[in-house]
């Protein structure tokens, strides 16, 4: 029940979805309280419908096809659903603002950061002169621990790094002292660093202002970092909620326990012998520039994406490449999948005999890859069974041994053979990567090359995925060079880890080598920087 305390109250709210959606209702009977100056933590899974109660609270839900139809939410007495668009404004952005998952597509593209945080005082009829407003937006930026506010004030989001572009967020949501903050998975897709450092900062601007936080996420770890209370949802319902360390440590509800154990342990294997295989592709000393436009006048900025590294992959070994944004963890992968050339140096692809004489196989078939983002990978106009069947057939298999080959695939990674008949948009997010490694296998690869496969899904779906990629490391042999930012996920993964900085390789050995006994002292900060349950 609600107190004197509470900022923001939810009863009985229940949000319709349209017709055709794979359930009726997006939420059922929410009963939520936060207290001033508290942090409560939103978590579930996809589809559980928390970002559906965020878009509620701001009045972002796309009426009349996704609306309340029962229920209310009080903030500071007042009964939000009941307010018409004209007075919903007064509150977006001076009393409740929002921080959104992607900053970038939450940003203008064609519009410079100081214009855009500008336009917040514009919208409230700020009666601040031009020149203070400039001032308060520098002070702001600077207050996220932006560098160099006065450059970032005229510069472009496309020339921000994804955690600077999330500190702009929210500078731009802390700009006029709001006194609640709803942040939607604000740090899904960034690097344990970058992720420790906005928790350390929503947590700081918090204790300096006051303000209260809805911070929705289905990353346990962050809710033991950020949370006082926590609030766990499931296709639209509370199944549980209490204090942090209640829910952690004594969960009561099934689907909290299963949550919890699908979080990887980060226990690095104490013994491999993927090392004293062959060697399936070596690279040495790979190098790559990019030439970075700095504007009209201003001329070129040269970024040293790799300087001369060097590392090898056995057959049927899981190497683990990790790093921070910026690393140069994506451009090497590219270079070794074939899709970005390399400056200097050589990627040399050392294919067991056997498969030489069986086959006259292009490097693009030795060697496949799997994308972050599957969704953008595929083509949403042509059906699944026509995505997968594309480089089957440009190796000259007839179509159908084609087709019967990818509804094997499709069923030996979890999805029905019916699959093929269906749209990309049709399936789940973890189903998407299931096909996207269904796609990298059909063509009988020997290296795949997985970039942040399961950095944007949620746990027990990660869980699935890496379980199906450890199943192909050992039933099929594959090696596996696997991108990631979470050294947790490298731990149970990979029998060896390379540690990038700055296209730097600063650390190559064992998994349990450079866990237990890192010698560099950025790996040492990547692993203190991992969010852990014992908070």
């Amino acid at each position: 029940m609600p107190t004197q305390d509470t900022l923001l109250s939810i009863r009985d709210l229940t949000i319709q979805l349209p017709r055709g959606a794979d359930r009726e209702l997006a939420v059922e009977d929410i009963n939520i309280d936060i207290k001033a100056g508290s942090t409560l933590c939103l978590v579930g899974e996809s589809g559980s419908g928390k970002s559906m109660i965020a878009n509620a609270i701001l009045g972002l839900l796309p009426q009349p096809y996704v609306r309340p139809i029962a229920g209310s939410i009080l903030f500071q007495g007042q009964d939000l659903l009941s307010l018409n668009m004209n007075q919903l404004r007064q509150i977006r952005g001076r009393k409740i603002t929002m921080v959104f998952q992607d900053p970038l597509s939450a940003l203008n593209p064609v519009m410079r950061i100081g214009e855009q945080l500008d336009e917040i005082y514009m919208a409230h009829r700020c009666t601040l002169t031009a020149a203070q407003r400039k001032q308060q937006i520098i002070q702001a930026l600077q207050d996220v621990e932006l560098p160099d506010p006065e450059y970032l004030f005229h510069s472009y989001p496309f020339r921000l790094s994804g955690g600077q572009r999330q500190r702009v967020l929210i500078a731009a949501a802390l700009l006029l002292e709001p006194d609640l903050l709803v942040a939607d998975e604000p740090t899904t897709a960034l690097d344990v660093t970058t992720q420790a450092a906005i928790l350390r900062l929503i947590e700081k601007l918090q204790q300096r202002r006051n303000t209260t936080v809805l911070f929705i996420t289905h990353d346990f770890g962050v809710v033991a970092e950020i949370a006082d209370y926590v609030v766990v949802m499931r296709h639209g319902k509370i199944v549980e909620q209490g204090p942090i360390q209640q829910v952690i440590h004594h969960p009561q509800a099934r689907y909290t326990q299963d949550l919890l154990a699908a979080i990887p342990k980060g226990i690095p294997q104490a013994v491999t012998t993927a090392s004293h295989r062959p060697v399936l592709l070596e690279v040495k000393s790979l190098s790559k520039q990019f030439r970075l436009s700095r504007g009209f006048l201003k001329g070129h900025q040269i970024v040293q994406a790799l300087d001369k590294v060097s590392v090898n992959i056995h057959q049927g070994e899981v190497l683990g490449l990790v790093g921070e944004s910026g690393s140069g963890k994506s451009t090497l992968g590219r270079i070794i999948a074939g899709l970005t050339p390399a400056d200097s140096g050589s990627c040399q692809l050392l294919m067991p005999e056997a498969k030489q004489q069986a086959s006259q196989r292009r490097r693009s078939s030795a060697i496949q890859m799997v994308f972050q983002d599957p969704y953008s990978s595929l083509n949403p106009r042509h059906k699944v069974g026509r995505s997968l069947m594309a480089g089957l057939l440009a190796d000259g298999v007839p179509r159908a041994q084609a087709l019967q080959k990818i509804k094997n695939l499709l069923t030996w990674v979890g999805l029905p053979e019916n699959a093929t008949e269906r749209y990309p948009h049709e399936f789940s997010g973890g189903q998407r990567q299931r096909i996207g490694i269904a796609r990298a296998l059909a063509v009988d690869p020997l290296l795949v090359v997985a970039d942040e496969p399961v950095s944007a899904l949620d746990v027990s779906v990660q869980a699935q995925v890496l379980e199906l990629f450890a199943r192909i490391n050992e039933e099929l042999q594959l090696a596996i060079l696997f991108i990631t930012h979470d050294l947790n996920v490298a731990a149970e993964m990979c029998h060896n880890i390379a540690v990038l900085r700055k296209g730097q390789l600063v650390e190559y050995g064992s998994t349990y080598q450079v866990l237990k006994e890192p010698q560099d002292d950025y790996t040492r900060a990547l692993i203190d920087a991992i969010p852990t349950l014992t908070h």
